[in-house]
């Protein structure tokens, strides 16, 4: 069914760039393992390896909340770990929506003398997340849009209600009955906001790929003060959590669509084949990673010197799904081909640098755990590096970013490789690479410095080098 509504739109709009807006669910996933569903729309989205579609797809909302979902309500927000995102939101190729909310409504008069159950900037009572999943699985959901919220009564049998005042004013599908309007709440209503953001852009930046909008919008989310207090993260496994529940937080129209004097946005989109099976090969090997030297305004940065910058990654990609459902409960067997980023340190030349990711790249291919350098990113690379979009931040003193300029984007496996009699192994996958400056100093240009060395950005393919011990 989804795949024909697809069909009949692009019938109907052959030439028009599409978001794919899905606030429809089905029963809890199976700790984020693929479903007939998700794969379904993964495989819409990857759309031959050709140009990819872009899926808006909810996370599913908390239902019956005086019944069984009470006990949910009263220990908000820490209950929602036990309400999983729901079928199809598992999707590798989606951008999965939750739901925050800003409305408390404080002047309503209906409301004056109840207490509202999420403050403002905090995760809505409807939202679900992924905190019962595996750990090695997806980050769901990516995003928070606007869902609503909710209030207590005074009525120990149904202690929790809406209210039109703290949901988000729609149009009336019964108009000639009720009137033209009517409101909307939980994560369909998020997710119709997650599909005009994302269609914004694209009317704005036509060019763009869809791997480049979902990307975008991962790339300006940030958390509000209310969820950093919520889930407050003292170690690896708390910042895990609050992914679980919040994604990356809320988008930004500001950060998405404009790149500002003191800071700037540059997205490249690109094709890298990851294995090749050559003639004679007995079986496929790691092709080729892709460095880009960035044309960092180095005497900007110099000068800047103790002043912190800020300096945030995303990469964004879709997979081809395993065909015929083998190996869907692995995620190694599930994905085409993965992708991974990372910058040089400020003691490392190119030469060294490569030497670093071609043993990252040995460590994933023989399953075990390389050594990275996460703690100086604010998520790590056990946190981002699931699914198939990854997104992180370094902050630094302006003079340590000056010589980091360099970015890695390298394969590892997937069923592309091991799976030699489906010959997959020498297809080509595309990316987005988004990169972003951002410093608190004002007066400082570094958006047109950059413009007009952007000429001099660099994606050398280069061949992997994996060391033989």
């Amino acid at each position: 069914m989804t795949e024909q509504a697809v069909s009949i739109s692009e019938i109907i709009f052959p030439r028009k760039n599409v978001c794919y807006c899905m606030a429809i669910t089905a029963e809890d996933s199976e700790q984020g393992k693929p479903t007939s569903w998700s794969g379904a729309v993964d495989s819409i989205a990857y759309n031959n390896g050709k140009a990819g579609r872009l899926f808006m797809v909810s996370a599913g909302n908390i239902k019956d909340i005086n019944n069984l979902d009470k006990e949910i309500i009263a220990d908000y927000p820490n209950s929602h770990s036990l309400r999983q995102i729901q079928n199809p939101a598992q999707a590798w190729n989606s951008l999965t929506i939750g739901a925050f909310t800003d409305i408390v409504a404080i002047d309503s008069p209906d409301l004056r003398n109840y207490d509202r159950v999420a403050p403002r900037g905090g995760i809505s009572p409807f939202s679900r997340t992924s905190s019962l999943w595996e750990k090695g699985a997806l980050i769901k959901p990516e995003v928070m849009f606007e869902g609503g919220n909710l209030y207590k009564t005074n009525d120990p049998q149904f202690p929790f209600d809406s209210h039109q005042d703290l949901e988000l004013m729609t149009a009336n599908k019964n108009y000639q009955v009720s009137g033209y309007f009517d409101t909307i709440n939980a994560t369909s209503a998020a997710t119709a906001l997650a599909s005009n953001f994302a269609g914004k852009l694209q009317a704005r930046y036509p060019h763009l790929w869809a791997e480049s909008i979902r990307g975008l919008i991962v790339h300006s989310a940030k958390w509000t003060r209310c969820m950093e207090m919520q889930f407050p993260v003292r170690n690896r496994g708390d910042m895990e959590r609050r992914l679980r529940h919040c994604g990356y937080g809320v988008p930004s129209e500001e950060r998405a669509f404009y790149s500002t004097e003191n800071g700037l946005t540059y997205v490249a989109q690109e094709i890298i084949q990851p294995f090749i099976k050559e003639r004679g090969d007995a079986s496929p090997k790691m092709n080729e990673m892709h460095f880009f030297e960035l044309p960092w305004p180095r005497e900007i940065l110099e000068q800047l010197a103790e002043t912190n910058v800020t300096m945030r990654v995303t990469l964004s990609y879709f997979i081809e799904p395993a065909p015929g459902e083998i190996g869907w409960k692995d995620k190694y067997r599930y994905a085409s081909c993965g992708l991974r980023f990372d910058v040089n340190k400020e003691d490392e030349d190119q030469t060294t640098f490569q030497s670093r990711i071609n043993k990252l790249i040995e460590a994933e291919e023989n399953e075990e755990r390389g050594k990275n350098d996460s703690t100086r990113w604010l998520i790590g690379s056990d946190n981002r590096n699931k699914g198939s979009i990854h997104s992180d931040e370094l902050n630094l003193t302006a003079a340590q970013l000056a010589t980091c300029n360099l970015i890695a984007v390298y394969p590892i496996g997937g069923w592309w490789k091991t799976r030699t009699n489906l010959k997959q192994y020498n297809n080509k996958l595309r990316y987005s690479l988004i990169v972003s400056l951002d410093t608190p100093a004002e007066n400082i240009d570094l958006y047109n410095v950059v413009k007009t060395k952007i000429e001099t950005m660099i994606n050398i393919p280069v061949e992997v080098e994996i060391p033989i011990n």
